[in-house]
């Protein structure tokens, strides 16, 4: 064998057949569909948690709210009253920076604004979950304070 032969045949060896990339994306494939699943799915039940750390935070905004003012806000004023005093005569005694550090009404993961209820003194927040929808089944299902706090 002469030089220039030995030198291709070298070259051709240093990488893979079409047989065995094949093989390498199947098995690639095959982790993918297996690992994908896991991790999405994990990534939305954290999102859930989050929703109730941020309403449990909001709750105890409200409860400062309640404290300084002798009453929580409507449920017309809504969780903005959090930030800005909705009523000088209505709330005397108004906290001067507002109770939530953010200058904006706080979004769920999903980026809708919480629903906040007040039904005589009793509250509810709500967070239309994934579908930004009322109502919904598993992932889309929407999460309360109430439940969060079970």
């Amino acid at each position: 064998m002469n030089n220039s032969t030995t030198k291709r045949k070298s070259i051709m060896r240093k990488g893979f057949t079409l047989l065995e990339l094949m093989i390498i994306i199947v098995i690639l494939g095959l982790l993918a569909s297996l690992v994908l699943p896991n991790l999405l799915g994990k990534s939305e039940e954290a999102k859930r948690k989050l929703v109730c750390i941020q309403m449990q935070s909001i709750n105890e905004s409200l409860k400062s709210f309640r404290f300084d003012n002798g009453m929580y806000p409507d449920t017309e004023e809504g969780i903005n009253a959090l930030l800005k005093n909705p009523d000088e005569e209505k709330y005397k005694n108004y906290a001067s920076s507002g109770y939530l550090d953010s200058k904006n009404p706080p979004r769920d993961p999903w980026k809708n604004e919480y629903i906040y209820i007040n039904e005589d003194g009793e509250l509810n927040i709500i967070s239309l979950a994934a579908d930004g929808k009322d109502g919904g089944k598993e992932q889309a299902k929407d999460i309360t304070l109430i439940e969060c706090q079970k």
